[in-house]
């Protein structure tokens, strides 16, 4: 084994090790966080007993789940009951490792060791466990295996309220990867590349949520329905399904699940910074491009903090909207969001030819009228063609007819008076 080879996997475990770790951490914070911001919402305290402030509920919180009683149901395949939680564990987990955290890291050493011998590396580090060639797709491709953890826990259990909240989980989850693949595409047309770092280093002088706004709000809203979060949280509606797929599990398998959320939550308002905010870019400033170890932390720093002003928001939403009903959640997906998103590729495509190759604008002018043709799009879409039908919810209408005796009368047969 080459000194070169050596040094590459012992970046790559460190950088495991690391990354991994953070996201863990910040998974557990993540439960605390959204206790403060419900409580902040409902003019509460919220927890504050255990440490500073409350900072050491979430140890608490694990422990006690670590520790509590497993149950079996009887009748359960054991086997697939087990391998249910990690099946949605794990794919939360690992999309992590493609996603760029800070700007890459000039990093050069040479050093031998008793045991390993000679160990070297040089050059710059991507801040991402792998940078995959094929990231967004890889993506694509390891958030499609989560359905099938949810779908098994739910089978498994051999309980009715579990099966059914587990099929209408996988439904749910399948009928907005749809929109959400889709809603990416006139980025990649934009970068014409799906690697993670080439998309954020096609966002250094231009965030793509100014050109790709709608694309934007598409991506966000199929990220809500890809991690279960309110309004879109139809398979753990308590009032319908007891608690949905997880219904019979308890203790640690249990909280599985909801690590698997808030790991979801966290990757998705990664992702959706990464494509649409830029990133770890820094905005209005250059510094961030050259390569350093004070670029690599702030950047970083950067990236954080997009992340957490998205997390909050979903969970601002959580806390502000009550959920839709199961047949309003498919209708947002297949009729609207499917049209919407293939509609929208049409467009982008259409202008970017027009703009670049019919007139002769450069590249930034090019986004720029991207940006105005998306702000109509939007303008459209959410106040003259939705008209109050999907913004609204389920508040009356004007083809709203009264009830007589049970049964509804025909518009054409009220009588004044």
């Amino acid at each position: 084994m080459t000194p070169e080879l050596k040094g590459f996997l012992l970046v790559s475990v460190l950088k495991l090790l690391v990354i991994f770790t953070i996201t863990m951490v910040a998974v557990a914070y993540m439960t605390l966080m959204e206790r403060k911001v419900s409580a902040w919402m409902q003019n509460r305290i919220g927890p504050n007993r255990m440490g500073y402030a409350g900072l050491l509920q979430p140890v608490a919180d694990g422990i006690k789940n670590l520790i509590k009683e497993e149950t079996f149901p009887a009748t359960s395949n054991g086997a697939l009951f087990f391998i249910a939680p990690c099946m949605a564990f794990v794919p939360a987990l690992i999309i992590s490792s493609v996603i760029p955290w800070a700007a890459p890291l000039p990093l050069s050493f040479d050093i031998t060791l008793p045991i390993l011998g000679q160990i070297s590396h040089s050059g710059t580090t991507p801040i991402a466990i792998t940078d995959l060639p094929v990231g967004f797709l890889y993506v694509l491709a390891i958030t499609s295996l989560g359905v099938y953890g949810i779908a098994l826990a739910g089978w498994s259990s051999n309980s009715k309220y579990s099966l059914i909240g587990g099929l209408r989980a996988a439904a749910q989850m399948v009928s907005y990867e749809v929109a959400m693949g889709l809603s990416v595409v006139p980025v990649l047309l934009l970068v014409g590349n799906v690697s993670f770092s080439a998309l954020v280093e096609g966002q250094h002088r231009t965030w793509y949520i100014v050109p790709l706004s709608l694309g934007f709000i598409l991506f966000f809203v199929s990220g809500f329905a890809e991690t279960n979060r309110a309004p879109f949280d139809l398979p753990e509606a308590e009032s319908e399904l007891v608690a949905g797929y997880h219904t019979e599990y308890s203790a640690f398998k249990f909280s599985m699940f909801f690590i698997a959320e808030y790991a979801n939550v966290l990757t998705s308002c990664a992702m959706t910074a990464a494509l649409f905010l830029g990133g770890w870019d820094i905005p209005f400033t250059s510094w961030d491009e050259t390569p350093g170890v004070l670029q690599t932390l702030a950047t970083g720093i950067a990236m954080a903090l997009k992340t957490s002003a998205l997390i909050f928001v979903v969970m601002w939403v959580r806390w502000t909207l009550p959920r839709f009903r199961y047949d309003q959640l498919m209708a947002l997906g297949w009729k609207f969001m499917l049209p919407v998103a293939l509609g929208y590729i049409v467009v982008v495509t259409g202008t970017v030819y027009v703009l670049q190759y019919v007139v002769g604008m450069s590249t930034r002018g090019v986004l720029l009228g991207l940006g105005a043709v998306s702000a109509v799009l939007v303008f459209l879409l959410l106040v003259v063609v939705d008209r109050g039908i999907l913004l609204k919810g389920s508040g009356p209408r004007r083809t709203d007819r009264p009830l007589i005796a049970g049964r509804l009368r025909p518009a054409s047969a009220r009588v004044d008076g």
